[in-house]
């Protein structure tokens, strides 16, 4: 996405270019592991696309009350923060339509939301391949990745191009989602590993 930002590289085609067979490539990977290898990269895969994925609930959980605050009467005390808005224009950026439309269609929003889960799996992996075994290593480095990542974010055109103010509140927020992202991430990669006995990446 932020290729796209830049004009380097179009959603769409990193996605379908990019994306799609590196996620073949790595599924090959796994397979060939499974079978004829020691089944560690094949864990490592697993465990990190697994983990990724159940701190992308946590992550989205987490951020319910913000979404609907205002239409279930709680934003006397919870802010009300259209944080899903950008889901449907993902999937508008990756089907190469209009970014900005009256009313988004079902393609549109299932593609942002794959996309969105997408990007948690493959943080997931990206964790992994950075810390080796996550049974060893303490949860807060995933913290520190997810929350740097974020802050990385907020410095390129992203908040420009989705019209998201990037308001005292709004940063709180999302640094908070992401703070339960990167724990959720951490803990859950820790037990899988340590269930599994993964031995990758040391």
């Amino acid at each position: 996405m932020i290729a796209d930002f830049y004009g380097v590289l179009s959603l769409r085609n990193a996605t379908l270019w990019v994306f799609l067979p590196s996620m073949l490539i790595l599924a090959c990977g796994a397979w060939v592991d499974q079978v004829r290898g020691t089944g560690a990269f094949c864990r490592a895969i697993k465990g990190g696309l697994v983990a990724g994925l159940i701190a992308a609930v946590a992550y989205d959980l987490f951020r319910l009350p913000f979404v609907f605050a205002r239409p279930l009467g709680l934003d006397g005390f919870i802010p009300s923060l259209n944080l899903f808005k950008v889901f449907p224009r993902f999937g508008a950026m990756i089907l190469n339509q209009p970014l900005e439309q009256p009313v988004y269609s079902v393609a549109a929003h299932a593609a942002g939301w794959a996309y969105h889960f997408a990007n948690g799996a493959t943080l997931g992996i990206l964790y992994v391949a950075c810390v080796g075994n996550p049974a060893r290593r303490h949860w807060g480095w995933a913290v520190l990745l997810a929350a740097g990542l974020e802050l990385g974010m907020l410095l390129t055109p992203y908040p420009a191009v989705f019209a998201i103010p990037v308001t005292p509140r709004f940063i709180g927020v999302t640094m908070a989602a992401h703070f339960v992202f990167g724990v959720t991430l951490g803990l859950w990669a820790r037990r899988l590993f340590a269930n599994s006995g993964a031995k990758s990446g040391q």
